[in-house]
């Protein structure tokens, strides 16, 4: 699925919620109505798209500032620690103290 969402074997909502998150990443002035409309009809809820943009707007938000400011990229092998602790214990518990 990481090489290609279009292609890779995944449920038609997700598959139109990435493409249309791809869009809003990648070209966001050009996003407009239409766009949103095949996710809609992929099954998705509006509260679900809007949930969807507000993480992709987050991470988005995280990918500039680090790259911005240099910072350290997690390794692969912090992948599922991290996961475990956001689905856990939410963002919340990976900001730090202070």
């Amino acid at each position: 699925m990481l090489d290609d969402h279009r292609t890779a074997p995944i449920d038609a909502r997700l598959r139109a919620t990435l493409t249309f998150l791809e869009k809003l990443t990648l070209s966001p002035g050009e996003l407009g109505p239409d766009d949103v409309a095949p996710v809609l009809a992929a099954g998705v809820s509006r509260r679900g798209v809007e949930e969807a943009i507000y993480v992709a707007t987050l991470f988005n938000v995280i990918d500039r500032l680090a790259d911005a400011l240099d910072f350290e990229l997690p390794r692969p092998e912090d992948g599922p620690r991290t996961a475990w602790i956001l689905t856990k214990l939410g963002y919340g518990a990976s900001v730090l103290p202070g």
